[in-house]
């Protein structure tokens, strides 16, 4: 459950058994922040979204109480219907966002975008998309144009964070509003939200250790070595570190690009002649690849190779009901990046050298393509 929603379910249930009744004020925020160990923005999310289903009540000035049922009681308006600090003309803003992506190929970035739709639509915003095709000359075309159609603050997906682009730069030093997402730039203070890689590859690498599984791969067919990219395999090297391993580098593939699956590709011949027991791939897509050219080589899922994919591809793949993969929580992600860019957008005194730093802790869900290492000696 995302930590907005554990927040909502703790006073929802203080409600219900009447711990906590009409009149009553609810917890402060920062006695949440500390209950639950999470930031300020989560408390506001959660809060704000008791308010909208009209469950509690803001007084200004007084605090936060417990509402009548059916209660019209006049409530304090969610963030949206505060008057933006980044204005176009008139009164209000143009309610409007932009959200800049690489693409949308798989199932990551949909349900990224859901995330980001759901918060907006709870506020009232609007969204446009533009699609940088990792082009980061098209990116940099994509944030002018957000900024010459009016658009109140940016969702941005970087193409590559280590090419410093001058544009969002440009916005840091300007002052505005935009939110980092799955990236962001090293040195450099800005918002952003991403889940946490080097959990994510170490819990995947003590999973399979606990399998049997020692010729552990961990595979990227980035074209780039982004940050995202290095803090997964740093992932992966800290976990055999710990365990007392030697890390092989053969096992650490990267650099390739995975097109039609002839078998003179490197990576068939690697699968074929079996130089690991177990694949890390870090996206769901190429999972499914390995999962393909193992097929295709005679080998068997989970019987003679192991996989684990950022990301679930499942409904890609016949016959399984579970792809063994790394959650990241993408829907939840987006929401909470659109949120935080509302506060940032709304915030009376604007950022105020304050930054979001958010890191999504992932979880490993057990699935039909991981099983143990029958060669294992232990």
């Amino acid at each position: 459950m995302p930590l907005y929603q554990r927040v909502q379910e703790y006073i929802r249930d203080l409600i219900s058994s009447q711990v906590l009744k009409v009149g009553d004020r609810i917890p402060t925020e920062k006695e949440l922040m500390e209950r639950f160990g999470v930031s300020k923005i989560t408390v506001v999310n959660a809060l704000a979204g008791l308010v909208n289903e009209k469950i509690i009540t803001r007084v200004p000035g007084k605090g936060t109480f417990v509402s009548e049922p059916d209660s019209q009681m006049p409530t304090t308006p969610p963030i949206s219907t505060v008057k933006p600090v980044h204005k176009t003309s008139g009164e209000m803003g143009t309610r409007l966002i932009g959200l800049i992506m690489p693409s949308i190929y798989d199932y990551f970035t949909i349900r990224l975008i859901q995330g980001i739709q759901q918060a907006l639509k709870e506020n009232d915003y609007r969204c446009v998309i533009y699609l940088s095709e990792g082009d980061i000359d098209k990116e940099k075309e994509a944030i002018q144009t957000c900024s010459n159609i009016g658009v109140e603050g940016l969702l941005i997906f970087p193409v590559d964070e280590e090419l410093f682009n001058e544009e969002i730069l440009s916005m840091k030093f300007a002052g505005f509003p935009f939110v980092l997402i799955d990236r962001y730039l090293p040195g450099v203070e800005t918002h952003y939200i991403a889940s946490d890689g080097r959990l994510g590859a170490n819990m995947a690498v003590n999973y399979l250790w606990e399998l049997g599984h020692r010729d552990i791969a961990i595979c990227s067919d980035s074209p780039m070595q982004t940050v995202t990219v290095q803090e997964r395999i740093d992932g992966y090297m800290n976990a055999f570190k710990e365990k007392g391993a030697l890390i092989n580098p053969a096992h650490i593939v990267t650099g390739f690009e995975i097109g039609s699956l002839e078998q003179t590709h490197p990576l068939y011949r690697y699968i074929k002649n079996r130089m690991a027991t177990a694949y890390i791939t870090l996206n769901g897509i190429l999972g499914v690849k390995i999962y393909q050219i193992a097929r295709q080589a005679g080998l068997k899922v989970p019987e003679d190779i192991s996989i684990i994919s950022f990301d679930d591809p499942t409904s890609i793949i016949e016959g399984y009901s579970t792809f063994t993969h790394v959650k990241q929580f993408e829907r939840d992600m987006g929401y909470r990046a659109a949120y935080t860019l509302l506060e940032v957008i709304n915030s009376d005194d604007g950022q105020d050298g304050k930054y979001f730093k958010t890191l999504v802790e992932p979880e490993l869900v057990i699935g039909e393509t991981t099983g143990k290492n029958v060669a294992s000696t232990f």
